[in-house]
């Protein structure tokens, strides 16, 4: 309903979706989903912050919940990155694919 996201001369957002689409450990698909349903029924403008931040906490062990008991690697990262720019979406924050914990 808002549109696009539109910055002023500062960088610093006005008016419009950013989206923050947290990557899952082992769940690429669901980040292929959700890009593609963005770029196709949103708008291959829209903002994406894709986050690698996951960290396994509280009630997920390696027992309950095995699948998702660990953080992203740089690959599924970059992966989640390709996927999106293969739907057509382009303007993403970067600043983590060109940290240091993204390199190794």
């Amino acid at each position: 309903q808002v549109g696009d996201l539109t910055l002023d001369e500062d960088g610093v957002a006005q008016r419009g979706i950013l989206l923050r689409h947290l990557v899952m450990p082992g769940e690429l698909e669901e980040t292929r989903s959700i890009m593609g349903f963005l770029a196709d029924e949103i708008s291959r403008d829209t903002y994406v912050n894709v986050m690698g931040q996951y960290h396994p906490a509280g009630l997920v062990s390696a027992r309950k919940f095995a699948e998702i008991n660990r953080r992203i690697t740089s690959e599924e990262l970059a992966e989640a990155y390709r996927i999106a720019k293969d739907a057509g979406l382009h303007r993403f924050d970067e600043r983590l694919i060109f940290s240091r914990r993204w390199r190794r």
